[in-house]
């Protein structure tokens, strides 16, 4: 920004002008009440000072005033004005948690202002003051009492003031002043001291509750940071997880299969390792932009899909009544499709699986996904909660669901996603199990699942379900 003096002396008064107007129009609306309620409490400061200046100014005190208090008294109410001002700049500070006040500038602050109430006290004395005592009494009193009622309380502020008004209680009848003229500038001066430290420490609170919200706008900015952070984090490992675990087996096959002479076949494994790596891409570019979902009935597809690739029989369960993943919501179906993904990605990279059971029913008002897999590791050891189902519990506590994981009779291992369906989604229909895979007991999808996240078992690390997209393979779709 340029100077205002060096815009002055190149466009004169009316680029001065254009400059301030620029300045004040720039300022952001919080600066403005900021500029605004600090200038007037810096007013009620200033407009005090300058009427007790002009009234000791005044003739009584210029005649009949000694000439040493003749010209001290006026410098002596411009001394406790820049001393009050010093004070209330502090004290707004103060008020707005900006940093102390220190206690020797208010020892000046108060001694200047009782310097100031004694010399009118003693010029009413000596002079007469007639009709001015009570303006010159309330115009020593409110600079200092404007700023001090910022930094200590309520309570504390009129117990001050009613202390100050008892003493002027005692003194002003000893300037000659009769019992009426004494209550008439008591009550002057309560009332001008008191309304300007309310409208002061009003004011200043209107400012505190605005830079409130100032921070607080700020924190929910920092907020929405923070969760668009964990919302990239949670979508790019769930895209990648399962893209790269599938990745990891077609190389290992191709090296197999080049090893054992069949060039052809280990060409269209990293055919399909190069398509898988170019949709991971486009993924992670949905992720970015904010814009990746899933396709619960795509996921389905690719499950069996990826899982035939790598040997395991996968096998989908569908409702008897005929209703299909796509009557249920789209936010739902998204939910469900990532569980699938979290799911696949497991099976494939821990246990021994050879067969996956998935099922997708609706009960009570509820679509129920279930994912059961054979091939648990023993011994099963307990192990840490891993951040994949962590963020499919994320996932669906948004949508009032909840997500269990743990073994199942006959050394399965079964992963169990309920959510809510709204009244006007899927109605409900009569549970329908899984089919069980083959040599395995025949047990309620929802039964297992008493340890979360145990270190055992397809379902049981922390890696998430990333997904892909169907396309051929060997068996099936991959990812």
């Amino acid at each position: 920004m340029v100077p205002l003096g060096a815009a002055a002396l190149r466009t004169g008064r009316s680029g001065v002008s254009r400059v301030r107007v620029r300045d004040w129009s720039g300022r952001s609306g919080l600066a403005k009440v900021d500029l605004y309620t600090r200038g007037t409490v810096y007013l009620l400061v200033w407009v005090a000072l300058l009427a007790l200046t002009l009234l000791m100014l005044t003739r009584p005190v210029r005649t009949g005033a000694h000439p040493v208090a003749a010209v001290g008294a006026p410098l002596l109410a411009v001394a406790n004005g820049v001393v009050s001002t010093l004070l209330a700049r502090q004290a707004m500070d103060a008020y707005l948690g900006q940093g102390p006040v220190p206690r020797r500038l208010v020892g000046r602050a108060a001694f200047m202002t009782a310097l100031a109430t004694g010399t009118v006290l003693w010029l009413a004395a000596t002079v007469g003051m007639k009709g001015m005592l009570p303006m010159a009494l309330s115009t020593a009193l409110v600079p200092f009492a404007t700023a001090h009622c910022l930094i200590v309380r309520r309570r504390t502020t009129v117990l001050i003031h009613g202390g100050v008004l008892a003493l002027l209680g005692v003194l002003v009848p000893l300037t000659g002043r009769g019992a009426a003229e004494s209550l008439v500038t008591l009550g002057t001066v309560a009332f001008t001291i008191g309304w300007l430290a309310f409208t002061a420490r009003v004011s200043m609170w209107v400012l505190g509750v605005m830079w409130e919200l100032r921070e607080a706008r700020d924190v929910q900015a920092r907020l929405a940071v923070a969760e668009e952070r964990l919302r990239f984090g949670r979508d790019l490992h769930d895209v990648l997880g399962r893209s790269l675990a599938v990745i990891a087996l077609k190389s290992e096959l191709a090296v197999q299969l080049a090893q054992r002479g069949g060039e052809h076949r280990a060409l269209e494994q990293m055919t399909e390792v190069q398509r898988i790596a170019r949709e991971s891409q486009r993924e992670v570019r949905d992720v970015v932009r904010g814009y990746r979902g899933a396709d619960l009935r795509t996921e389905l597809d690719g499950a069996r899909g990826v899982l035939g690739a790598a040997g395991i029989s996968c096998t989908i369960g569908s409702p008897e009544d005929g209703r299909t993943a796509d009557d249920l919501p789209v936010e739902i179906q998204s939910a469900l499709a990532w569980v699938v993904r979290e799911a696949t990605t497991n099976v494939l990279r821990h246990g021994d699986a050879a067969q996956c059971a998935i099922g997708l029913t609706t009960t009570f008002g509820a679509a129920v996904l279930t994912v059961e897999n054979d091939g648990v590791r023993a011994p099963a050891a307990p192990g840490a909660p891993g951040t994949g189902l962590t963020g499919l519990r994320e996932r669906l506590a948004a949508l009032g669901g909840t997500l269990t994981a743990g073994p199942a009779p006959g050394a399965r291992f079964r992963l169990t996603a309920r959510v809510p369906v709204p009244a006007g989604g899927t109605p409900d229909v009569p549970r329908q199990e899984p089919p069980a895979p083959p040599g395995g007991t025949d047990e309620p999808a929802e039964a297992g699942g008493a340890a979360d996240e145990p270190a055992t078992g397809g379902s049981t690390t922390d890696e998430r379900a990333p997904g892909g997209e169907p396309g051929g393979t060997e068996r099936g779709a991959v990812v």
